[in-house]
């Protein structure tokens, strides 16, 4: 596919993917990967107006976090952070 031909596939497509590599509380990439998702004008308004459900300042928590790091208490820090489980994909 040549540069012009992508740039009007991307420039259509509504929702853009890409795998990131997870990173640990010292910014280290780990070895699985982290979906990053792009929204398009569209995709954003839809995104605003009607698929939003919840939102939540998660600030005061990321410093929290930032603050235990910066002393080295990595446990207590690994503590805060929320679980996540890994979202399984028919390939």
């Amino acid at each position: 596919m040549s540069q012009e031909e992508w740039q009007r596939v991307k420039a259509n497509a509504p929702v853009r993917i890409q795998w990131d590599p997870e990173r640990d509380l010292l910014l280290q990439p780990q070895s699985h990967r982290a979906i990053q998702i792009g929204l398009s004008k569209l995709a954003i308004d839809l995104y605003v107006r009607e698929w939003i459900q919840r939102i939540t300042d998660v600030t005061p928590l990321a410093h929290g976090i930032h603050a235990l790091v910066a002393r080295g208490n990595f446990e207590s820090a690994r503590a805060l952070l929320p679980v996540e489980r890994a979202y399984g994909v028919d390939s």
